[in-house]
């Protein structure tokens, strides 16, 4: 996995025929983006408008961080490569360092890209480079976390308070609004993982739902399987559990079953190893859906920039959460548990990352 993602870096993208979408429909971003009701500024049509070829950079927050990041940086990748006027794709891992992002998105001015997408590692590690970008004439999309500065072109933002809540608001109809509950964050201080923390709060509002243990697992399943297991070990009554990222979620119910214990409810996400898990056991549970294919969203926006097309300043994507049901048409047997939904990589993408061995 590893040596794949290292030859997304600096690649230069093999590409084939492309038809522009039209962005008289926010879906051509992505499906289930929409723009911002209220004050959401316009990027003016022709503002950032270039001719072809493009060269494009971005610099993601942390690529190996788990099997959603990888996704990712392949989606973006997949996105770049079906348009040939993209020369040149630089992907740049930050790695979750602040410092290392800042330099990443200084390289990529100082080599006069055409277009940066930006994951921000914090709301605040990436704010000044974004404006020298900009300042730059170089146009730049933020998606996957939110910023405290207004610097970027255009953003795409999911998941959030909307997906905490779509998770918070599962629990708390199960548990006829009372029972304590076991939380599992993402990576400390990450926007993301605030924001979704948000959005569950929101949901146990005039509730008598308690959060009786509340730990980071990194949206990582190795570090959540042990938290699981200290949890169940101090005190294994718990009527319900928030997880953050769906392998976390995988590696709770694995811990339940190891103990041969009843699987509380419990929130999952668009993971195939969850579709699995949830499908073959029938605990009750819902998926949010926060697609990879965000990273192909970032490539489409950043190419309508540079086409000159006219964009909104800020997208939301809150697509509704996901029932057994709708997770019975994605699953897929042949795939391994590492692929994620909905996404938008070809099946012959699908099969080379992610058939199983």
């Amino acid at each position: 996995m590893r040596r794949i993602i290292q030859s997304i870096a600096a690649a230069v993208i093999a590409t084939t025929m492309w038809c522009a979408p039209s962005f008289a429909d926010d879906a051509a971003l992505l499906d289930g983006v929409t723009a911002r009701g209220g004050d959401n500024p316009t990027v003016e049509a022709g503002k950032f408008k270039k001719d072809p070829p493009w060269v494009i950079g971005m610099s993601h927050f942390g690529v190996n961080a788990n099997t959603w990041t990888v996704q990712v940086a392949h989606e973006a990748e997949a996105a770049a490569a079906k348009d040939n006027r993209i020369s040149k794709f630089i992907l740049l891992d930050a790695g979750f360092d602040q410092k290392k992002q800042v330099a990443d998105i200084e390289d990529l001015i100082a080599q006069k890209v055409d277009a940066i997408i930006v994951q921000p590692v914090t709301s605040t590690s990436a704010d000044a480079s974004i404006a020298k970008a900009v300042a730059a004439g170089i146009p730049v999309v933020v998606h996957t976390g939110r910023i405290e500065s207004d610097a970027f072109t255009t953003e795409i933002q999911g998941g959030a308070e909307h997906f905490g809540k779509v998770m918070g608001d599962f629990l708390v109809k199960e548990l006829g609004g009372k029972g304590n509950i076991w939380v599992l964050r993402g990576l400390a201080g990450h926007p993301e993982d605030t924001n979704r923390y948000n959005g569950l709060l929101q949901a146990l509002k005039a509730t008598d739902v308690k959060i009786i243990a509340e730990e980071h697992g990194d949206w990582q399943y190795d570090k959540a399987k042990k938290l699981c297991e200290t949890l169940y070990l101090n005190n294994p009554e718990v009527d319900g559990i928030w997880s953050s990222g769906a392998d976390m979620t995988r590696a709770c119910v694995d811990v339940f079953k190891q103990f041969g214990a009843k699987i509380p409810p419990i929130t999952g996400e668009g993971n195939n190893g969850f579709f699995g898990q949830w499908i073959a056991d029938g605990f009750k549970s819902i998926s949010a859906e926060y697609s990879p294919a965000q990273g192909a969203a970032g490539i489409r926006a950043a190419v309508a920039l540079l086409e000159g097309k006219e964009l909104k300043k800020h997208y939301d994507y809150n697509p509704a959460g996901w029932d057994i049901e709708k997770v019975k048409k994605y699953y897929r047997d042949d795939l391994s548990a590492n692929v994620w939904w909905p996404s938008d990589l070809p099946e012959d993408k699908l099969k080379e990352f992610y058939a199983k061995k």
